[in-house]
């Protein structure tokens, strides 16, 4: 069963939705003991880096769903702020990430603001960079994007794929069991479904 963690931030709905389209069992957690129920997490978010870390640490599912991921090694997938999360900083904010993949969250800058027009927000194509079982199947596929900060790892090995908007840049990471990816499978259609599929059979 795949746990979306509802810390008051993300597209909890649409989560939920693409998994029941694909028969999938899921529950949206809100309690710290709901957070055993669960064999896999989703970690959505959107919104500011520091508000998303603030209404993440202080909900009460933080330590728990901690536990059950670090000591645990249960999978998790970070969505858009779900995955800058993930990281050490973010030049956004002044709070600390979670630290779960070494790296920094980076802001976009456009050289041509007027073409290149600052956040990234529509559909872009990603290119998966590693043989990894979330991109099974999407060697050649578009997802939606809505940000202005990136995830840049510290070892590019955990880097599983990338875009490109205003420069080259990861738009997914995986660190043994823990997962992120900037864009939004839930509103990718046929690409997002077969992601979060994919993900489920993690």
């Amino acid at each position: 069963m795949i746990g979306i963690i509802n810390y008051g931030l993300g597209n909890i709905q649409a989560i939920v939705t693409v998994y029941k389209r694909l028969n999938i069992d899921c529950k949206v957690i809100t309690q710290a003991h709901q957070c055993k129920e669960a064999d896999k997490y989703i970690l959505p978010g959107v919104g500011s880096f520091d508000y998303g870390m603030k209404r993440f640490r202080s909900s009460d599912v933080f330590y728990a769903l901690e536990e059950a991921v670090i000591q645990g090694k249960k999978p998790i997938l970070g969505i858009c702020l779900g995955m800058q999360m993930l990281a050490d900083s973010s030049e956004e904010g002044l709070e600390n990430g979670l630290g779960w993949i070494p790296g920094r969250v980076l802001k976009l800058v456009s050289n041509d603001p007027i073409k290149v027009k600052l956040p990234h927000m529509g559909w872009n194509n990603i290119s998966p960079i590693k043989d990894n079982h979330l991109f099974k199947g999407l060697n050649s596929s578009y997802f939606y994007f809505v940000h202005s900060y990136y995830f840049e790892p510290n070892d590019t090995a955990n880097s599983i794929a990338t875009t490109n908007y205003t420069k080259e840049f990861t738009c997914a990471v995986n660190r043994e069991n823990i997962y992120g990816v900037q864009f939004h499978p839930e509103k990718s259609h046929e690409f997002g479904m077969m992601l979060l599929k994919n993900y489920s059979e993690i």
